[in-house]
């Protein structure tokens, strides 16, 4: 590798750490005579697909050169920091050797804005054209989409790059005012309706001629940094809820918010990044996509944030002590998903074993019911009738407590570690 780019992927890698929303799930794109790679294969532990494979991605910069001044951002227009850019030949073929390697299984691309959103989506264009043309990369492709960016140029993106995203950054408008002056939530949601609109069209298409080419496969992502701004988490809940409407938006991802340029007044005073509340966040989105809860059930006016001290379904469960405890074997699959330590998996399986003769303990257990949560909340015959109401909400809230936490993704992001 010459050594100007070592220099330059040192620092446009580091610059791109900030980003979390680079999950490779949603898409299949197997492996083809004349092709190098496919979204299938087995790598670096890095980011994690759908069905729980782990796989490596080239998380980079094209270049940390930007036009905007955002508060919050490391590459803003008046940080005083080394300023460097790929060609977009230059990250082309390190994708590639990277690949060939096998440091890495597929591609996040990002930029800092230069010129116009335009040109620096003409200039990341140039980067997934020729991995897809020249270089015949069959892998996954990760896009970050410039807010402000035209329609035609947006839709090229989603011909080539498996995954689209655009970054909404901070959940309310009057602090992404403040934050970020040059930037408005109106930029952000338009390239997010095109990405919309070529999906739609991409499937009309993909019904009369089976050969016509797919759009975006996996969808599209955004991030919201959470603790930078005075947004609480039910004005975030609510946000990511409205996003999910949208048939392609498949992930919000949350970003703790990283003091990076302490010397801006308008920033929090932080000692540590709002890693709890991230995570609570997850739990509550999670609750969202697969539990069958909504924004309003989750956090209200009277209970705005989160919970620190438990999770975001054993708060709603002790806030509602009059819908338990849950006879397992009678209850229908809406209310069981609510039951404290039974999840998605563990409830579709009380389903159908209870067709073939009533659930005791013991078959709970083998179903995957973590019983130290859900003791208080079912009934059962070989359980002592001490539920909620006996043991008060208080009481379990008490004991079911949990401080563990996972890290961060930030903390989980791959270095390169390339040394002198």
């Amino acid at each position: 590798m010459k050594e100007s780019v070592l220099h330059k992927l040192t620092i446009l890698a580091e610059s791109a750490k900030y980003d979390v929303s680079c999950s490779s799930s949603g898409t299949t794109r197997r492996n083809k005579a004349g092709m190098t790679g496919s979204t299938s294969g087995w790598g670096i532990c890095h980011s994690f697909t759908e069905d729980g494979r782990c796989v490596s991605l080239l998380k980079i910069l094209l270049t940390n050169f930007c036009l905007f001044d955002c508060a919050y951002c490391v590459n803003r227009r008046s940080n005083d920091i080394e300023r460097v850019a790929f060609t977009p030949g230059e990250l082309a073929e390190l994708t590639i050797e990277f690949y060939r390697r096998n440091y890495i299984e597929g591609l996040f691309l990002s930029s800092g804005v230069i010129k116009s959103p335009d040109h620096t989506m003409e200039k990341m264009l140039r980067v997934v054209k020729d991995l897809r043309t020249v270089h015949h990369f069959n892998g996954y492709i990760h896009m970050k989409t410039i807010p402000g960016a035209s329609q035609e140029l947006v839709h090229q993106a989603g011909l080539y790059a498996d995954r689209l995203s655009v970054n909404l950054e901070i959940p309310l408008e009057q602090d992404l005012k403040l934050l970020a002056p040059e930037k408005d939530h109106q930029s952000v949601y338009k390239p997010m309706h095109y990405i919309q609109q070529g999906m739609v069209q991409s499937l009309e298409e993909r019904r009369k001629f089976r050969s016509a080419p797919r759009f975006a496969p996996a969808g599209q992502s955004t991030q919201i940094i959470v603790g930078a701004a005075k947004d609480n988490d039910k004005d975030i809940l609510h946000l990511s809820s409205a996003l999910y409407q949208r048939q392609s938006m498949k992930r919000v991802y949350y970003s703790g918010y990283i003091p990076v340029n302490t010397y801006d007044k308008r920033l929090p005073v932080v000692k540590d990044p709002c890693l709890k509340r991230e995570n609570r966040l997850y739990q509550a989105d999670w609750l969202m996509r697969f539990y069958q809860f909504n924004a309003n059930e989750i956090l209200d006016d009277k209970s705005p944030y989160l919970d620190l001290d438990m999770d975001p379904k054993l708060a709603w469960a002790i806030r509602h002590p009059e819908r338990f405890p849950v006879d397992v074997n009678t209850a229908d699959y809406a209310t069981i998903l609510r039951i404290p330590g039974v999840g998605v998996k563990s409830a579709k399986m009380i389903m159908v074993a209870r067709k073939h003769g009533r659930l005791n303990l013991n078959g709970l257990k083998k179903i995957g019911v973590v019983l130290k949560r859900a003791r208080y909340f079912i009934t059962n015959n070989e359980l002592p009738h001490y539920t909620i109401h006996e043991a008060t909400p208080e009481y379990v809230k008490s004991v079911l407590r949990d401080t563990p936490l996972l890290p961060s993704p930030a903390q989980q992001q791959l270095s390169f570690g390339f040394t002198d």
